[in-house]
C-alpha cells in the first residue's frame, strides 16, 4: 500500500505544481476563464456571481500560486491533516465543475492547462475523477503521512514558494507571459495558420433500412439517410478561426496582413491604461516609414472616437472581436507588431519600445526574444 501512498503523493503534487505554473505564466488568460465561469454562474445559478468578475484576475492569482504549494506541500508531505482538506475540497469543486461544464456543454475549455495543454470538457472531467481517486487515498492515509523536512524549514519552504510565484504572477500581468502558448505568438504566420495545414477528411455516417452505414464519400446511391458527418483529422484544422478585422466600409482582414503593420490592440477602450498612451501617441509619430499603425478595438466607434481625440491617436482604427483580441496579447492596451503575415514583436502596455527597435525587427537586423 506505501507504494500506491507513493505514486499517488509524486502524481498529485508534481501535476498540481505543473497546473499552477502554467497559470502563473499567463494569470490574465486564466482570470478570462474564470469571468466565463462567473458569467454562466450567474445565469444558471444566482445573479451575484456578476460581482465577482471584477475580481477575476485576484482569483485567478489566488488559485495558481495555491495550486503550487499545495504540489510542494504533498511532496514535502507537510502538514498533511490540513494540506489533504484542501486538496479534496478543491478537486470535488473541480470535478463538479468540469462535470457541469461537459455534461451542460456551457464552457468548452476549462483552462486547467492554460492554453499549453487544450483539454475537452469531458477529458478534464475525466482527469479530475482520477485526481479525485488519488486525492482520496492521500486523504485516508493522512496521518500516517511522516513529513520529509522539520516543521520549521518546511513553513520556510512552503512561504518562499509562496512568495515567489506570487511575484511571478504580478510580473506576468504586468508584462506579458513568460512563454506565448497561443497561435499568436512571436513568429506565427496568421495567414497559414488560418489554413488547414492539409486537406481535411471526413466520413459520412448514414442510416439505411434501419443500418447505420460509413463511407469515406458522399453516396450518390439513392435511399440513404445523413445521420452525421465525422472529422477524420481534426489536426489538420486551422488553428485560427475567429481572426476578422472591419469598419463601416467592409472587411479588411487580409490588408492587416500587407506589408508592415503596427496593430495597437485595445479590446476596452474604457477599461485601458491611459498612462501609456503618451508613449504609445510618440512611437506612432516616429516608425519608419514603411511602417503603418493601426488600432483594433472591440469599443464601438461612440466610445473609441472620443477616446482617440482625447489621446491624440491618428492611426486609423478597426474593429474585431473582443475575445480575438485578449487572445492575441494579453495587454489592454497592447502592441503587435506584424510584417507581411508574421508576427515579429508584442508588448504590453508597460513595455512600449522605441522607434528604432521597431525599424530593427523590421530590417532583421534585432531578432525579437519576447515571449
Amino acid at each position: 500500500m506505501n507504494i500506491i501512498i507513493q505514486i499517488s503523493r509524486f502524481l498529485v503534487g508534481g501535476l498540481f505544481i505543473f497546473s499552477g505554473l502554467i497559470k502563473i505564466n499567463d494569470p490574465v488568460g486564466t482570470a478570462i476563464k474564470f469571468e466565463e465561469y462567473f458569467e454562466v454562474f450567474a445565469t444558471d445559478f444566482a445573479p451575484f456571481f456578476t460581482y465577482l468578475v471584477p475580481a477575476a484576475l485576484f482569483f485567478a492569482v489566488l488559485l495558481s500560486v495555491l495550486e503550487v504549494v499545495l504540489g510542494v506541500a504533498v511532496l514535502l508531505n507537510y502538514r498533511m491533516e490540513i494540506t489533504s482538506w484542501v486538496l479534496l475540497a478543491l478537486i470535488v469543486f473541480f470535478t463538479f465543475l468540469t462535470f457541469y461544464s461537459a455534461y451542460f456543454n456551457k464552457v468548452t475549455d476549462c483552462g486547467c492547462f492554460g492554453d499549453a495543454i487544450k483539454l475537452t470538457p469531458w477529458q478534464s472531467f475525466i482527469k479530475d475523477i482520477i485526481l479525485l481517486l488519488l486525492i482520496v487515498i492521500l486523504f485516508i492515509y493522512r496521518k500516517q503521512a511522516q513529513p520529509y523536512v522539520d516543521h520549521k524549514a518546511a513553513d520556510v519552504t512552503i512561504f518562499i514558494v509562496a512568495l515567489i510565484n506570487t511575484a511571478g504572477a504580478v510580473f506576468a500581468i504586468q508584462h506579458l507571459p513568460y512563454i506565448d502558448f497561443r497561435a499568436y505568438k512571436v513568429g506565427a504566420n496568421l495567414p497559414q495558420l488560418m489554413q488547414p495545414s492539409a486537406q481535411l477528411k471526413y466520413k459520412y455516417i448514414m442510416t439505411k433500412d434501419g443500418k447505420e452505414e460509413e463511407f469515406l464519400d458522399y453516396p450518390s446511391e439513392g435511399g440513404y439517410e445523413f445521420k452525421e458527418m465525422v472529422l477524420l483529422n481534426p489536426d489538420a484544422q486551422p488553428k485560427i478561426t475567429d481572426y476578422s478585422v472591419w469598419n463601416s466600409e467592409g472587411d479588411f482582414t487580409e490588408q492587416t496582413f500587407e506589408g508592415s503593420k503596427l496593430m495597437i490592440i485595445m479590446y476596452d477602450a474604457l477599461k485601458a491604461d491611459t498612462e501609456s498612451m503618451a508613449d504609445i501617441r510618440t512611437l506612432t509619430e516616429n516608425l519608419p516609414e514603411q511602417v503603418d499603425a493601426i488600432i483594433l478595438t472591440a469599443s464601438g466607434e461612440d466610445v473609441f472616437e472620443p477616446f482617440r481625440h482625447e489621446y491624440q491617436l491618428a492611426a486609423p482604427y478597426f474593429f474585431a472581436d473582443a475575445t480575438v483580441l485578449k487572445t492575441i496579447i494579453r495587454s489592454n492596451p497592447g502592441l503587435v507588431l506584424i510584417q507581411d503575415g508574421t508576427v515579429v514583436g508584442k508588448w504590453h502596455h508597460n513595455d512600449v519600445p522605441d522607434a528604432e527597435i521597431i525599424s530593427q525587427l523590421i530590417e532583421g537586423n534585432l531578432v525579437s526574444n519576447n515571449y
